[in-house]
């Protein structure tokens, strides 16, 4: 199985498009992406799209003179990689320094601490 490529936090929102709604055209991603930011232009858009296809995290087909792009990985897939690639290059690997970290930074409310052991005691 491959692995997702790194992916910025702009082509994040590339990605967030697509994973909610696939095939579509850089048009139709880019109208996506306007209606939560009207900053985006399309320019930017495409030159993403392009440096998804490049990285392998994009597919896309042509359909007459449309291109439609789908994601060649799914959204866990991807979340998956970001979070090994943060967790070495912050806390070198190790998993404890980074949770303790967070739950020491955090205003984590009894729910989440009820949730935290659920999982650390290996519950679904």
């Amino acid at each position: 199985m491959k692995t997702p490529p790194a992916i910025t936090d702009t082509e994040w929102k590339i990605m967030q498009v697509l994973w909610t709604k696939a095939p579509l055209t850089a048009g139709e991603i880019c109208q996506a992406l306007q209606r939560e930011d009207p900053s985006w232009h399309p320019k930017t858009a495409h030159t993403l799209i392009t440096r998804l296809v490049k990285k392998g995290a994009l597919s896309f087909v042509s359909r007459g003179r449309a291109y439609f792009y789908e994601p060649l990985f799914t959204a866990e897939e991807c979340a998956d990689q970001a979070s090994a690639s943060f967790l070495d290059r912050v806390f070198g690997g190790s998993l404890q320094p980074m949770l303790a970290h967070f739950v020491e930074q955090q205003k984590l409310s009894a729910k989440d601490i009820r949730e935290l052991k659920r999982i650390l005691e290996g519950g679904k």
